[in-house]
């Protein structure tokens, strides 16, 4: 498999320094990811090694660029976790709602929460357009990789506390696509460690005039 060694170096290169203890869940979360994913389609990466770094290192690598603690944040299309559940894992302080339509990525999230004892983030079953209207807004929405961005820039606007800030995993096509669109004001797009062509690209809701 990998040892907790490699998922140290591994997440070094992203900017992250692991604090004790979390890359052994780590590990035990990638030995979940590959045994559950043999039955159900979570990620197309199944190399352990390259899970640490293209699922693992590249959601950490937010931690350094965008300050989250004792925030509340909403991961879109979460899938098998990312980049929410990591994130979670990496900031006690950050409370954590995954949203995510399909029934079976959402009985693994569950059982990640259970066995990893993650007690800061929730399962939400549901389209991102079902999620309870009258519950509390996020300082954070994240997604990656998610499509559909009118839909998306459309939700997180109305969910997004006033100095709330959109995050979002994609390629540096599409962030330059995003980044034209009016009523958001992006920062540059910043480049994610050994990948070629995705970047983060951070951005906050202007008000409307």
């Amino acid at each position: 498999m990998i040892s907790v060694h490699q998922i140290d170096g591994i997440l070094r290169s992203y900017g992250f320094a692991a604090p004790v203890g979390l890359a052994e869940k780590i590990r035990v979360y990638i030995e979940l990811l590959v045994t559950w994913n043999r039955t159900i389609s979570l990620t197309t990466v199944t190399d352990p090694l390259e899970i640490a770094k293209f699922h693992f290192g590249e959601s950490l690598f937010a931690v350094s660029q965008v300050e989250m603690q004792k925030s509340r944040l909403a991961d879109l299309g979460t899938g098998a976790g990312f980049p929410g559940l990591p994130l979670a894992m990496a900031i006690p302080s950050l409370q954590v709602t995954l949203i995510e339509s399909n029934q079976k990525k959402c009985a693994f999230l569950a059982e990640v929460l259970r066995k990893l004892e993650i007690g800061n983030a929730t399962v939400y079953h549901g389209r991102m357009e079902s999620f309870p209207p009258d519950a509390d807004n996020f300082d954070f929405i994240t997604a990656r990789a998610l499509g559909h961005f009118a839909e998306l820039l459309k939700w997180a606007k109305s969910r997004l506390e006033p100095s709330g800030k959109l995050v979002l995993w994609l390629g540096a096509e599409d962030a330059a696509d995003l980044s034209r669109r009016p009523s958001w004001q992006w920062r540059p797009a910043i480049k994610i460690p050994e990948a070629s062509r995705r970047v983060l690209l951070i951005g906050e809701s202007l008000v409307d005039s």
